[in-house]
């Protein structure tokens, strides 16, 4: 993968399956990670090709359970992220799914209590107060790994989203590897992509909550008004079949930001049960049914 003047979604959990990757990809978006998962439920994961979608499945043997859906569509340009906290068992889990996607990332940076207890994320840096210098030169000892490139979030473990994004670290850590870098933090308009470019001298560019909140943030001509980006995504996710409870996560991240739960909309989006439900409720019942009615003939042939 070439991760050279590249506009990334950054991983987030229970928000970075196939639709919303997908989403992103429509509105520009080079390279888009997937959520962490978990080698230890890779490992117990078999791989199935879903006819009934188009999509290639990974699930966990025994149950129905999908951990992992990708396709076609995005082969070349999904990265799958691990968290794991042993090299054996993550390449065990890279080599199940490395031939449908583009790359693998090691989850280095997850603050959150779930990933360190268990080892993983942030608790690989060792250190969880890591100053300036330290995180230089982990870098170095990163890249002489054999990484393709290194994505940095300019934040350290203790800060919170709130607390500004430190471009200028960022900065020293490029000025220090061979390796393109993928600089990340407080990106929320489509000018950011360039100012922490030109501030970090970075490679690439990489957003998480800017694209959360609006995933057209990644098309040149402009954020597209914020219901009409919501509205494709359920239609993303009524084509992918994506699960009903991640697709409502995702939907409620959306309106926490630019409105309430409580609110008519917030409320019908909880109540809602299935794709179909989802569908109704932001007008998109033709579409719904077109898919479903299309499902059926492709079947029956």
């Amino acid at each position: 993968m070439d991760y050279e003047n590249k506009l990334v979604l950054a991983p987030m959990v229970r928000v970075g399956t196939l639709p919303f990757r997908l989403l992103a990809a429509h509105y520009g978006a080079d390279i888009t990670y997937g959520e962490e998962i978990i080698d230890h439920k890779m490992i117990k994961c078999e791989r199935r090709i879903n006819e009934h979608v188009g999509a290639v499945d990974f699930v966990e043997k025994g149950t129905d359970n999908v951990v992992f859906r990708t396709c076609s569509l995005e082969k070349n340009q999904v990265v799958f992220q691990m968290g794991t906290s042993n090299a054996v068992r993550a390449l065990s889990a890279a080599q199940l799914v490395c031939q449908d996607v583009a790359a693998i990332d090691i989850n280095m940076g997850c603050p959150k209590s779930f990933s360190i207890s268990g080892g993983m994320g942030a608790a690989l840096l060792k250190k969880p107060d890591l100053i300036h210098d330290d995180t230089v030169e982990l870098a170095r000892r990163i890249e002489t790994t054999g990484v393709s490139a290194l994505a940095v979030h300019g934040r350290r473990v203790a800060d919170r989203p709130r607390d500004p994004a430190k471009w200028s670290e960022i900065a020293d850590v490029v000025a220090a590897l061979s390796v393109p870098v993928i600089a990340n933090g407080d990106i929320f308009e489509y000018e950011d992509f360039h100012h922490i470019k030109v501030a970090t001298g970075a490679s690439s560019v990489m957003v998480a909550r800017g694209a959360l909140w609006n995933a057209s943030i990644f098309s040149a001509d402009g954020k597209l008004p914020w219901e009409e980006v919501k509205r494709e995504y359920v239609r993303k996710s009524i084509s992918w079949d994506n699960d009903i409870k991640s697709t409502k996560h995702t939907l409620k991240e959306m309106i926490m930001h630019y409105s309430c739960l409580e609110l008519p909309e917030g409320k019908a989006v909880i109540k809602s049960d299935t794709l179909a439900d989802l569908a109704k409720l932001y007008g998109e019942e033709k579409y719904n049914q077109f898919v479903q009615e299309k499902r059926l003939f492709d079947g029956s042939r």
